[in-house]
């Protein structure tokens, strides 16, 4: 897997020298990235570790995930209020990393915006509600639309005028509705308890039939196509 990322200066993702072992909580645990990530911090030599490792999807584990590496799993639709305070407050005193790399994609921006905040928002209520709550940091990926703006809202992309490549982290905000902009902001309203880190991801390969984009699946199937077609593989 690869990524590109942008972090939050004042992060300190593992905190070295703390001397308990860390509970990572993965949303969208089903995704390319949950996958990669859970597969990463069950190993012996990962920072921080040995890493006890919490998933959350909206649908029962794949056959294909390597289930063996979770310590609990839970099947919960984090746009449902009630259900995520219900799950994931008892697990407030445990969990002391979040890693949100879920997202609800849809053609209006303004729904991206309200779905994508409403499922972080419900999760981090949950996470913080206790007096005994041990969340120290939140890694949010977000993607290169932060340099882009909506560019699959059918209106708004017409009217985009994004940022020239190569992107630099601190260019600023497009003006225009961002859902990648409003999940920053709800970390950053959160009071100083925990650190955050923002990882603005371009093309991501890994291995998941439950990624909405998935540039190596992408590659594999025009592959196919030129080999039963006898084109030349070019990209």
């Amino acid at each position: 897997m690869h990524l590109s990322f942008s972090l939050n200066p004042h992060a300190n993702i593992m905190e070295q020298g703390n001397p308990k072992s860390p509970v990572a909580l993965i949303v969208g645990v089903t995704g390319m990235v949950g996958v990669a990530l859970t597969e990463a911090l069950k190993k012996s030599t990962t920072l921080g570790g040995p890493w006890t490792v919490y998933g959350v999807s909206r649908r029962p584990l794949p056959t294909w995930f390597p289930s063996s590496l979770l310590d609990n799993y839970l099947i919960l639709d984090t746009l449902n209020q009630e259900n995520t305070h219900q799950l994931l407050s008892p697990l407030s005193s445990q969990i002391t990393h979040l890693f949100w790399v879920a997202i609800s994609v849809n053609q209006s921006e303004d729904l991206n915006i309200s779905l994508n905040s409403t499922m972080l928002s419900n999760v981090l209520n949950a996470l913080t509600s206790s007096e005994n709550s041990k969340l120290r940091h939140v890694t949010l990926q977000t993607g290169t639309k932060q340099y882009m703006g909506p560019i699959f809202d059918p209106t708004l992309s017409a009217q985009l005028v994004p940022h020239d490549p190569p992107f630099m982290e601190d260019y600023s905000r497009i003006p225009f509705p961002n859902f990648y902009y409003d999940l920053e902001d709800i970390v950053a309203s959160y009071p100083k308890s925990f650190t955050y880190s923002i990882h603005r991801s371009s093309i991501i390969f890994g291995a998941s039939s439950r990624s909405f984009i998935n540039a190596l699946l992408m590659l594999s199937v025009y592959a196919l196509v030129c080999k039963r077609e006898n084109y030349p593989f070019r990209y």
